[in-house]
């Protein structure tokens, strides 16, 4: 009898009969699991829709476009102080602690640097660079979800509704959570933040994709599931990971600098392509639970 897993078959077919390796052996014991399955499912349409590829793609408009309305409003809260700093937010952001603050607060200037910055007409730039950014997640929505898309001119006004939201929702989890005096127990104003993300990320299927309308329970795993991935999840492993590569850059100078803000962006667009194939996953796992 001849053994298919020799070269006289083609790749494919060899492959369709080589044992399974003890990393399949894993994922398959993990699939089994009631908690696992989601996971499972998760990690295979994140790359099935080509998900690092779709996190690039968010990451260079994150980095354009979010991180200088950051920079901008950070500024104004302060009142164009110029003895803030406007490297403090990112400073908080990556968990930077003795002479890395001080060198991103060096590399980044004071608040009123961008006093001249702040008027209508250059406030309009960033947000329409925020198109094509709601049209890019807008997309990653649609594959995740398994969804066609919407027209180019529902994109458009959806995008640009649901740009404003993210706005809305980052400038309260941030005032939450960069507060340094808070009048609030501190575990409150996280609860807040998470709550605040839950809403913006329930939403988002809702206004991105065609034909997605969520029971009560599907809207609240999709909140949830993105809410701590991003506010929990996520601020972790910055906190653990970025500090040492920040470090590891900081003879690099504004170049460092420079390249740990853009690897942070990478990070987040990841995620956020992450937060769409697990809330899609979990909606339709809540469904299922639902309907027991």
């Amino acid at each position: 009898m001849t053994d298919p897993t020799t070269d006289e078959y083609p790749a494919d077919e060899r492959m369709a009969h080589q044992p399974p390796s003890w990393f399949s052996n894993c994922v398959a014991a993990v699939e089994q699991r009631r908690w696992g399955a989601p996971l499972v499912a998760t990690a295979r349409r994140f790359f099935g829709i080509e998900g690092l590829d779709l996190g690039g793609l968010i990451a260079l408009e994150l980095f354009t476009t979010v991180m200088p309305l950051l920079l901008i409003g950070y500024a104004w809260l302060k009142d164009f102080d110029s003895s803030a700093s406007v490297g403090d937010l990112f400073a908080a952001q990556l968990g930077a602690t003795g002479d890395t603050v001080a060198t991103i607060r060096r590399e980044f200037g004071t608040a009123a640097g961008l006093e001249g910055v702040w008027s209508p007409l250059a406030l309009a730039g960033f947000l329409v660079w925020g198109i094509p950014m709601s049209l890019t997640v807008s997309r990653m929505f649609a594959l995740a979800w398994q969804r066609p898309q919407y027209s180019i001119g529902q994109r458009l006004w959806r995008g640009s509704v649901w740009f404003a939201f993210y706005l809305m929702s980052a400038t309260i989890t941030e005032r939450i959570l960069l507060v340094s005096n808070p009048m609030l127990p501190r575990p409150l104003l996280y609860l807040v933040a998470v709550v605040a993300s839950g809403l913006f990320w329930g939403v988002t299927p809702v206004l991105l994709v065609p034909g997605v309308r969520l029971t009560h329970r599907q809207f609240i795993a999709s909140g949830l599931v993105g809410a701590l991935i991003i506010v929990v999840v996520l601020r972790i492993a910055v906190r653990v990971v970025f500090p040492p590569l920040l470090a590891g850059w900081e003879g690099f100078g504004p170049i460092g600098v420079a390249l740990t803000m853009m690897t942070w962006s990478g990070a987040v667009g990841v995620v956020w392509v992450v937060v769409a194939c697990a809330g899609a996953v979990y909606t339709d796992h809540a469904y299922t639970l639902g309907e027991r």
